[in-house]
């Protein structure tokens, strides 16, 4: 069995000498205050980035890189970040919070192609890859998803015909996704080809910067609110219960999309990686994050009400206490 030996010292540093966990717990509130405050960091940072392209830039990309496609509609992206394809706004708070999150996700141009292609899907993605790597992009190996046809009471098969193919790439702060549709949809769409920007220089010093900060808030609090809950306090009790919902809330969406982003991550060519709040499970689980700071603040709150400590001084027939702070 392997034991961790905790230096005496540091438990006492942090109000419990006694404890074998409270350094656990130290660093476990250390690491998500860390991972929430670079995350803020980064949303704020993201929004240096240049504008999405717009309708004239993106039709020039896509006689570029698809000759023999004509563009018939582009859907310039209108932020680049997005609820339902629109900004965000005050009033979509309420159904950010409540389990419509994940649809806040980042926003592109869209530009959508309806002329048949002129040759086989598979020839038409090999030019497109050879035309953007011609152009200084970066591509990415195509791909497919088979085209499935499902019953009704039973499961979906492949239907033997053409697949669903993306190809992706990547040049400078632009990112783009070309989709080619296995069967043209109700409006008679073929493909879509999706322009977006990557993250800019900002994003990464503003996250780690104020991923450190955040820790070390994060480690200074909690060791704050150990010692002062540790003798003679009025509520330890009720502290505790909200720090393990607290940890609870804040840790259980990290737990769960985390991996669920890093399988998605493996299947799937991303220029682009997905930002660090949606690796913390945010917004599409904000709510918990939100109850989770609830409970912190008023952790916190009861944390700070005195302590009433026996006063020496005071004689056997007196009565007279000593406040503590």
């Amino acid at each position: 069995m392997l034991i961790i030996d905790i230096p005496s010292d540091m438990r006492a540093r942090l109000g419990r000498p006694e404890s074998r966990t409270v350094v656990v717990w130290a660093v476990l509130t250390a690491v998500i205050c860390g991972l929430f405050s670079a995350a803020l960091a980064t949303w704020g940072a993201w929004h240096t980035a240049r504008p999405l392209p717009d309708a004239t830039e993106t039709t020039a990309l896509v006689a570029e890189v698809l000759p023999g496609y004509e563009v018939n509609e582009v859907d310039p992206g209108s932020a680049l970040f997005t609820f339902y394809s629109r900004p965000l706004r005050p009033r979509n708070l309420k159904s950010l919070l409540f389990l419509d999150g994940g649809e806040y996700q980042q926003g592109a141009t869209v530009a959508t192609v309806r002329t048949a292609p002129a040759a086989r899907q598979q020839e038409m993605v090999a030019l497109a890859r050879r035309r953007l790597q011609q152009a200084g992009w970066r591509t990415f190996p195509p791909h497919v998803t088979p085209e499935l046809t499902c019953r009704a009471g039973g499961g979906c098969t492949p239907t033997g015909g053409p697949d669903n193919v993306s190809l992706v790439a990547r040049r400078d702060d632009t990112g783009l996704d070309i989709r080619w549709l296995a069967n043209p949809s109700i409006d008679g769409t073929h493909l879509t080809v999706n322009v977006y920007r990557t993250a800019p220089p900002a994003v990464l010093p503003a996250g780690i910067a104020a991923g450190l900060i955040g820790a070390a808030a994060g480690w200074l609090v909690f060791a704050w609110a150990s010692r002062r809950t540790e003798h003679r306090h009025p509520t330890p009790n009720a502290v505790l219960l909200l720090y393990a919902i607290t940890m609870l809330f804040w840790w259980a969406p990290v737990l769960l999309a985390a991996p669920q982003l890093l399988g998605h991550h493996r299947e799937e060519p991303h220029p682009v990686w997905h930002p660090l709040w949606e690796w913390l499970g945010q917004p599409t689980l904000s709510l918990l994050f939100v109850v989770g700071a609830g409970c912190a603040l008023l952790a916190v709150v009861l944390a700070t009400v005195p302590r009433r400590d026996a006063d020496p001084l005071s004689t056997a027939g007196g009565g007279v206490r000593a406040i503590t702070l």
